[in-house]
């Protein structure tokens, strides 16, 4: 993003709107449309801001409580964040301080204590497994008797920043879409979907507007400035793929629900805007050379600078819009993070986009 912006501290979003007494759809909504200006109102209204014959794309991935402590071979204390499966039966791992710094010292073959006498072992560097020290994520090995969903379901808790100053329960890190699969989910909420209440799925369907599902199971969201986004595990069903090319031959707009739905949505699209059904791992990297060819309107939360959802934003809404909406929520002090607004980008649709 060309745009530089610093975001005060304190519109960091420190705990869920529930704590602060209002309700999952009663954060701020920011409308940025191609032309006009933005508009604020409440999440409540979508419905209303949206058109019949337009599809609505979420992502259904539930949030595991991917966070346990540990402690290293010397005795310090150590964070796991398990990020997800990795090849050869090994899962992805990041390791932070009990304060939340990254931990960036760590060496092939280190074994480090986790609860229920359960060791996780350091293979290889992430995603390069020739890196074998000094990276920020790892492949390692974490045997444990039954899964290991079932043990962080005992033991972990949901992964947490230090802006959100105390723990909260699992329940409020799900969307209302989550889906409890057999697979290993996503380490960190979808968080673009948390402000969807019942109430508002239901004021979609009765404006005639549909509401599709992918799944996207992501992993940890702290990338480094400048890091690409991560291979991530994606579904697109036949019956979504369907729902979204009935949808743009009759002229609706494909809005989705966050960079995760955008995707794993895009993954699937052909040049053409045609969308196939498609399942498996992702790498794609959506940016000035890959432009969105299918999603012609995004809800997401807002993003910390340089991060790499920036460019998957304007991929979809283009840069002007995307930092007219991003100098809009500074000026009028929206809340940053998973548990703070939201902005719907709704670019010009004239042409359709392709790569």
């Amino acid at each position: 993003m060309t745009t530089r912006f610093a975001v005060p501290p304190e519109l960091s979003a420190t705990e869920p709107p529930e704590a602060r007494g209002i309700a999952r759809d009663e954060v701020r909504l920011m409308v940025a449309r191609a032309r006009g200006a933005v508009r604020h109102t409440t999440f409540a209204t979508l419905p209303a801001t949206l058109r019949r014959g337009d599809l609505v794309v979420v992502n259904t991935s539930d949030t595991e409580p991917a966070a346990v402590d540990g402690r290293r071979a010397d005795g310090t204390q150590v964070t796991v964040h398990v990020s997800g499966p990795a090849p050869d039966h090994l899962h992805v791992v990041e390791l932070r301080t009990p304060d939340g710094q990254r931990v960036t010292d760590g060496a092939a073959g280190e074994c480090i204590s986790l609860p229920c006498g359960v060791v996780a072992t350091l293979i290889t560097g992430h995603p390069d497994p020739h890196v074998a020290s000094g990276g920020r994520l790892w492949r390692a090995r974490v045997p444990v008797a039954g899964g290991l969903r079932s043990w962080l379901a005992e033991v972990g808790r949901p992964i947490r920043y230090a802006y959100v100053r105390r723990p909260w329960p699992i329940d409020h890190y799900r969307t209302v879409f989550a889906r409890t699969e057999a697979e290993f989910g996503s380490a960190e909420m979808p968080s673009a979907g948390r402000p969807f209440t019942p109430a508002v799925l239901t004021a979609l369907h009765a404006r005639g507007i549909g509401v599709a599902r992918i799944v996207l199971h992501t992993g940890v969201s702290s990338l480094e400035a400048g890091e690409v986004p991560l291979p991530e595990r994606y579904r697109v069903p036949q019956e979504t793929a369907d729902a979204v090319n009935a949808a743009r031959a009759a002229g609706g707009r494909v809005v989705a629900v966050g960079t995760t739905t955008t995707r794993a949505l895009e993954t699937v699209t052909a040049p053409d805007g045609h969308v196939r059904a498609g399942a498996g791992w992702t790498h794609l990297v959506l940016g000035p050379d890959r432009p969105a060819r299918v999603v012609d309107g995004l809800v997401t939360g807002w993003h910390e600078p340089e991060a790499s959802h920036l460019l998957l934003l304007e991929a979809v809404a283009g840069r002007h819009l995307v930092a007219r909406a991003y100098a809009a929520a500074l000026e009028e002090r929206y809340r940053w993070h998973e548990f703070g607004d939201s902005c719907l980008l709704l670019p010009a649709q004239s042409v359709r986009r392709t790569g």
